[in-house]
């Protein structure tokens, strides 16, 4: 097997879970987030800055980079860790998001699903087997079995067709893997908000032994105790011994939710995207900052951070650069946003180790969202 899961402690009082999660290009101490590098490169950021805030892992865009540059040149190039000059480890999706997000360019069959690609229209097809190919071709550490991720709201029988035939290209996705001694394959768990189509998926994914579990088809737009609800119906269900991976978060409330719900692995594209439209993550809570209030705030973005941008740059100066469309206000903001997350993350598996999560979660949510968390079960 391609990884190694030690789970090391598990907090009597919430479900957290410390664990190390050895792969083929090095250990991640879990919980942990992965930033997003959807085409290979984490915007606006170099590797070396990346390992510097401490990010553990990245995932990579399957759909995206099998468009361009195509996995053919990734693999000519060594394959996707020296094609980006990243040395950790690195997970791949499988395109399962993108059937959900390119709704209007696709239509799902039972053999896959044809796309126009969002690029200039040309017509695209990718099965179970194709993007198992894509992705051992790619070469990264993890790589997830192909699926549709439903909408949010979707009538049941809607998704119970869904989760069948995602369940049967679980079974192809396995068959199809050609490098289990370099990669391990996830199996993904769907089933909408529909708590019985949740344990129905994650006794079948189960079932057919795969080294770590997903759960996909959340944060797609439900309440966040809807989602919180769907994992306390999941996770329960799933092997103690392997990671648990909740694809697509990145709020900080549903970060520490997800852990206390025994989830080990998160990405999103949240703390990037919302960097480039000027919002920053700080310890007194949401802050955009181009806003006019700042234009004359000489003090740091966020004065409790010590990362780059906040040790070098002011707010009134970051505001005039993202103002003036300088590539360099987003590079900051960027900096800054990721630096929060992952020592946020940090943060949270101190406290796990203390016993003082709870403790932890109470005292941020009153910094950062202003109000207590009222989410049922802690």
């Amino acid at each position: 097997m391609a990884i190694h899961f030690e789970l090391i402690y598990e907090d009597p009082k919430t479900g957290a879970r410390l664990g190390r999660l050895s792969t083929p290009h090095g250990t991640i101490e879990t919980p942990a987030f992965m930033p997003v590098g959807t085409l290979g490169t984490v915007k606006a950021m170099t590797p070396e800055e990346l390992e510097a805030l401490g990010a553990q892992i990245v995932l990579a865009n399957t759909y995206h980079l099998w468009l361009r540059p195509g996995e053919d040149v990734v693999r000519e190039a060594g394959g996707l860790h020296r094609f980006m000059h990243w040395s950790r480890p690195i997970l791949t999706d499988s395109g399962g998001f993108q059937v959900f997000s390119l709704k209007e360019r696709r239509r799902i069959e039972e053999e896959g699903v044809y796309f126009a690609s969002h690029l200039d229209g040309r017509p695209l097809f990718l099965s179970p087997e194709k993007s198992i190919a894509i992705q051992n071709a790619l070469g990264a550490d993890i790589i997830m079995a192909f699926d549709e991720c439903p909408p949010y709201p979707a009538d049941r029988a809607y998704v119970e067709a869904s989760l069948e035939r995602t369940l049967r290209w679980a079974e192809r996705s396995l068959r199809a893997h050609r490098r289990p001694k370099e990669q391990s394959l996830f199996g993904i768990i769907q089933g909408g908000t529909f708590p019985d189509l949740r344990r129905r998926a994650a006794k079948a994914v189960v079932s057919l032994d795969f080294p770590g579990y997903a759960v996909g088809g959340l944060s797609v737009g439900e309440p966040k105790p809807v989602m919180y609800a769907m994992l306390e119906e999941t996770v329960p269900l799933l092997p103690r011994t392997k990671p648990r991976y909740l694809m697509g978060v990145g709020s900080p409330d549903a970060l520490i939710e997800g852990v206390m719900r025994g989830i080990d692995l998160f990405d999103s594209v949240l703390p990037t995207r919302i960097a480039r439209n000027g919002a920053l993550m700080t310890s007194g809570g949401r802050l955009v900052i181009r806003n006019e209030a700042y234009a004359r705030d000489f003090s740091p973005l966020d004065p409790a951070c010590d990362c780059y941008a906040c040790r070098h740059y002011t707010r009134a100066y970051v505001r005039h650069l993202l103002k003036s469309d300088e590539i360099l206000g987003l590079r900051l903001t960027t900096i800054h946003n990721l630096a929060f997350l992952l020592r946020f993350m940090a943060d949270v598996r101190r406290h796990i180790r203390a016993g003082t999560l709870l403790e932890f979660r109470d005292a941020f949510y009153e910094a950062y969202y202003g109000r207590m968390p009222a989410h049922r079960g802690f």
